[in-house]
């Protein structure tokens, strides 16, 4: 066999479903060795970066590394923006780039740029394939560090030589990675702060649903009677209904409202990441003990310098915690810093619409499974906190690189992951034309998910960052096709909101179709959360 075949055999052994991308020359022989997988399907995406946002989603919902593949020079420059969003995001992400043979590496050459370079500061790891016999070793490595704590994205390039050539050799067996238990004198410290605390909270992040540690979180707060604040990307932690949920928190402005954290003595910083919210915007002061418990070591910040760190699996570690603290934790008023539950703020129903009244009729349309992936602008803000999840990775939220054009190929993956449920997919206009090719692969995989496009001409948090801090607004503002007529030319079903009476009846007539469908809807760009970064 040659190498591609012993690739794919790899690909195959480490349980790989789907793989996004585009063919090119350089991985023809590849290509010709997938097309012969009964395991592996091959999503032709129409470019680069759909394919990586893709590959992104599909790791972070199934806690398996998405696969994407391209070419050489710019398939493999097309990648890197949605490669880094999964670094970022801690998605776990296995991107594949093709090459020039070796024979001209290392001289000018035909769309032959230094893709190793171009990937390693937004990889955990890469590798070039320079010898056939070494296959089975890369594909191991970089699916297991691409998974291991903290999860991210490995890249790994097969020159076009190298990937016909003659092999032998088999894939490497896959064993499951385990994590340390916690230390006992960190658990007793920590038990110590606990119950020393007057306002004790826990801050829970993205590590706790990518470590599906949320049912053991959940007994933990309920045992101690302690609140739960997550981060954008933790939602669904903890149930929203439960009483001790409160309101996510991620605004990155200075004077953004803080909730419970404005009250908080300590903070059981539960699978938090610093990259999901710098602790100079909630612990600025340094007056709060903090606890980290993660399974791995706490970044260094000036902000974030924990008392005590727990490390070990995060569900383990709340499990001996809660056996060994016999005494619940202080008592305080955090009842008042609850969100609004769904339709207890129900305010007045305008057009054009509200983000407000849009989180409400997707609460309406949808179940506590179903899926909702925001892209990035205004609507990202309202997402993160007004559509309270209920499950764990209910709610995509990108808010590492946070890149623009995520949420329709991030649709595509969720599908795939859940077919079962329903998705949609929130974006704004000018996210939505980024990426928008990416209709007729939905189509095409018959991926049945909902594109909503909030429509108001302009990029609306730099017009908003802009009028905020000069007064006035440049350079935002575009003008758009008619979306009905767009998304119909792909042969998608599509309906625009003509009034606040029609929101509800069309998000459910699109939820209902066994197709990808958009809906248009037309909002008051007026409007932001308090504290809008």
């Amino acid at each position: 066999m040659n190498v591609s075949e012993l690739f794919v055999q790899c690909l195959e052994n480490e349980g790989v479903e789907y793989i996004f991308g585009l063919p090119g020359e350089e991985n023809l022989d590849l290509m010709d060795a997938l097309s012969r997988s009964r395991q592996i399907t091959f999503v032709t995406t129409r470019h680069e970066q759909g394919a990586a946002f893709m590959a992104n989603v599909y790791g972070r919902l199934s806690t398996y590394p998405g696969v994407c593949l391209a070419t050489l020079g710019p398939g493999a420059t097309n990648l890197i923006t949605g490669v880094a969003d999964a670094q970022l995001d801690r998605a776990p992400l296995v991107a594949i780039t093709g090459q020039a043979g070796r024979d001209r590496i290392f001289k000018e050459s035909h769309q032959y740029l230094d893709i190793m370079s171009l990937f390693a500061p937004i990889t955990k790891w890469n590798a070039r394939v320079e010898l056939p016999g070494t296959v089975p070793e890369i594909v191991r490595k970089g699916f297991r560090l691409a998974r291991m704590e903290k999860p991210g994205a490995t890249h790994i390039e097969l020159p076009e030589d190298v990937a016909h050539a003659e092999v032998m050799g088999e894939p490497l067996p896959v064993r499951r990675t385990t994590y340390p238990v916690a230390r006992p004198e960190s658990i007793a410290r920590a038990i110590d702060l606990l119950q020393a605390a007057k306002r004790p909270l826990i801050l829970a992040g993205n590590g706790v649903i990518r470590r599906q540690a949320a049912g053991m979180l959940t007994e933990f707060a309920r045992q101690l009677e302690v609140p739960v604040v997550t981060t954008f990307m933790g939602k669904g932690a903890l149930d929203y209904r439960d009483p001790r949920a409160l309101a996510a928190m991620g605004l990155l402005a200075p004077g953004a409202p803080m909730g419970a954290l404005e009250e908080a003595d300590l903070v059981l910083a539960v699978g938090y990441d610093l990259v999901e919210w710098p602790p100079a915007i909630w612990n600025e002061d340094r007056s709060r003990t903090i606890v980290h418990i993660d399974s791995t070591a706490a970044e260094i910040d000036r902000s974030y310098l924990p008392a005590t760190e727990v490390v070990g699996e995060i569900g383990e570690s709340l499990r001996a915690l809660a056996d060994a603290c016999h005494d619940r934790a202080a008592q305080w008023d955090w009842v008042r810093f609850r969100p609004p539950q769904p339709g207890e703020d129900a305010g007045e129903d305008t057009f054009p619409i509200q983000p407000t009244q849009l989180m409400r009729e997707l609460h309406t349309v949808l179940g506590d499974d179903d899926v909702v992936i925001s892209d990035v602008g205004v609507h990202k803000l309202w997402v993160a906190t007004r559509y309270l999840a209920a499950r764990p990775n209910t709610v995509v939220i990108p808010n590492g690189l946070a890149s623009m054009g995520i949420a329709l190929p991030g649709a595509v993956a969720a599908k795939l992951v859940h077919p079962g449920r329903k998705v949609v997919a929130v974006t704004g206009d000018g996210g939505f034309l980024m990426n928008s090719q990416e209709l007729e692969t939905a189509k095409r995989m018959g991926t049945a998910f909902v594109t909503v496009v909030l429509v108001d001409n302009r990029y609306g948090v730099i017009q908003l960052n802009q009028e905020r801090r000069f007064g006035r607004s440049f350079g935002v503002a575009f003008e758009n096709p008619d979306f009905e007529a767009y998304a119909t030319s792909f042969g998608i079903p599509a309906f625009t909101v003509e009034n606040a009476a029609s929101l509800r009846p069309t998000l459910q007539k699109a939820l209902d179709l066994d197709t990808p469908s958009l809906v248009a809807v037309p909002v008051d760009s007026s409007h932001s959360p308090a504290g809008l970064d």
